[in-house]
């Protein structure tokens, strides 16, 4: 049976008067990873529910725990979004650095870009702080000798030491000495180099400074050849790992490819202990301890007023609106949700008065309650509770039929369409028309992240809706629409499911109400797991194009179904 190296007390600690080593720690949330990248830009970072301060916590904890300081690099959006975390830590006694403003790699930047987001991020740290900003690392990827402009561009703008090298493999075969700190000269200026640790083995570099690597490669292996690469080079070795790596509890990003998912969550329940296991073993300190320097309170900044919040004027009308929300086991995504909804309260507050009612589908798991203790305090919210699953276009009318308003939109709980969206849709509801759908297969639109074969499929469908359709669109599956609640309130469907959504188009299309789409963007969700099952859908769908088909050649109304019962409040 194998030790864990909380277990491993063989070896003890190094002699701390005898060698300092360098430990630099990344602050950034689970959804800024690298893993991640393809899939969630800076514009969703405000929707994700917020670790870091937490996970900020646990590290200076730790670092408490066995008298050891680290450098923190932090991005400066971080900085900007929750300056006391940024300022817990320097109070802490540890060294802030940079890590760019968002989490881009140099490399994707031009020289100018590069410069603005140094000087962004620097101000936000410094404001957060009062402490000089001395030091840098690159966010995504590393730096390598094609990349020395940004060491010249760092000693123009007063940085003391970068630590972005990562000399892996045989990139710096030809040069060595840039495995260890190394001192970089522009002009008149200079810049200490301290590259992340590697380990020589048969003249192959290989890393092993920390993150993915400590939790991916066997506790056994990295750790002597850690042991070696100390016991051979008089250097300090520079480790990091990153706040997220000690939260055992990440919310899985789904959407991610499985190689992403594996890099990402892989082994993290882990790497609390082999932390200790190193911070048992050498005496870590700040770059900027290690150095020697002292910190320096950073230069006043001009503060430019930013804009006022608009104060509300209560003689000018804003129009009522009502957000319907189907849930169906959706408990983790809520504190996505949430963030978003806030977001868009604020960004409507002066156009539309807004009240959202979250319809809950049957849940088997715990969205009920956690409906009601993450939006409950608000007045413009109300909760409706199917006793059973429904489906998501018969939890939608149960939202319209409780709305208070004329006008109603349905969004989705994963935010696949950004309901920011909505602004460019409501303006289209006009008097005559009854429905304005969004559509991410018109020529306008766009779609992310989604599979090949779902958008063929998708395509497909709506390919054959056309030929039966009056009214000539380009997408009939979205949920994503604004509705004339005075039109769509009585429509019975017996298509309750997914397929309900496009038959609701069909009743409204064969009652020759007007139905409008507007080009949109639709994006993979992020987080949980889609409720159609995919297979079964097609089938749904050909079900339903077959009999429309035999209704139309026969001039036969949509056979409506029942009243439904009434839902729970």
């Amino acid at each position: 049976m194998s030790k864990s190296p909380d277990d491993d007390r063989v070896a003890p600690p190094e002699t701390a008067s005898t060698r300092r080593h360098i430990l630099s720690i990344a602050v950034e949330d689970y959804y800024h990873a690298s893993a991640f990248r393809k899939l969630v830009t800076p514009s969703h970072w405000y929707r994700f529910e917020g670790r870091i301060s937490a996970n900020t916590r646990q590290a200076l904890d730790l670092l408490d725990e066995y008298g050891a300081k680290a450098t923190f690099f932090t991005l400066g959006w971080v900085a900007d979004e929750m300056p006391e975390v940024v300022r817990e830590i320097a109070q802490r006694g540890h060294e802030v650095a940079s890590k760019g403003y968002f989490h881009r790699a140099v490399q994707e930047m031009s020289p100018d870009e590069f410069r603005e987001d140094l000087q962004r991020s620097r101000r936000a740290i410094e404001r957060a702080t009062g402490t000089r900003v001395i030091g840098y690392r690159a966010a995504q990827g590393h730096l390598g000798p094609a990349d020395l402009w940004a060491l010249d561009i760092l000693a123009e703008q007063g940085f003391v030491y970068d630590s972005s090298f990562y000399p892996r493999v045989r990139s710096v075969s030809a040069e060595p000495w840039r495995r260890f700190p190394f001192t970089h000269r522009h002009g008149d200026t200079e810049i200490r180099e301290f590259p992340l640790a590697t380990w020589d083995w048969m003249g192959w570099h290989l890393p092993i400074a920390g993150g993915a690597y400590l939790r991916h490669i066997p506790h056994r292996i990295v750790s002597r050849a850690i042991a070696n690469r100390v016991k051979e080079h008089d250097s300090p070795l520079v480790m990091y790992f990153h706040t997220w790596e000690l939260d055992n509890n990440l919310p899985k990003i789904t959407a991610a490819p499985g190689h992403a998912q594996l890099r990402q969550y892989r082994n993290i329940e882990k790497m609390p202990s082999k932390l200790r296991y190193y911070l048992r073993r050498y005496n870590f300190q700040s770059i900027r301890d290690f150095m020697d320097l002292q910190p320096e309170a950073a230069a006043a900044q001009v503060e430019v007023a930013g804009p006022v919040l608009p104060i509300l004027d209560a003689s000018v009308a804003r129009l009522p609106i009502t957000l319907v929300v189907p849930c169906f086991n959706e408990e983790r995504v809520l504190p996505y949700l949430y963030n978003t909804l806030k977001r868009l309260a604020q960004d409507f507050s002066t156009t539309y008065d807004m009240r959202i009612v979250f319809v809950d589908d049957g849940s088997s798991d715990g969205t009920w309650i956690a409906l009601q203790k993450t939006f409950g305090a608000s007045p413009a919210c109300q909760f409706v509770q199917h006793s059973k699953n429904r489906g998501v276009a018969e939890a939608i009318l149960t939202g319209v039929r409780a709305a208070e308003t004329e006008i109603v939109c349905s969004i989705d709980c994963d935010c696949t369409y950004d309901p920011h969206q909505l602004a460019d849709l409501i303006p289209l509801l006009t008097d005559d028309t009854a429905l304005v759908t969004a559509s991410p297969y018109h020529p306008q639109g766009h779609v992310k992240n989604v599979p090949e074969w779902r958008l063929f499929l998708s395509k497909g469908l709506s390919f054959l809706y056309r030929r039966l359709f009056r009214q000539k669109l380009h997408t009939y599956t979205s949920c994503f629409r604004v509705y004339r609640r005075s039109q769509v309130q009585d429509v019975q469907l017996r298509e309750t499911g997914f397929l309900g959504v496009a038959e609701l188009l069909i009743v409204l299309d064969h009652k020759g109400r007007r139905i409008v789409e507007h080009p949109a963007v639709l994006e993979v969700r992020l987080l949980g797991h889609s409720k159609m099952k995919v297979l079964r859908a097609i089938r749904g769908h050909v079900r339903l194009l077959w009999r429309t088909f035999i209704e139309r050649r026969s001039g036969q109304p949509p056979v409506s179904m029942p009243p439904r019962p009434k839902e729970h409040r």
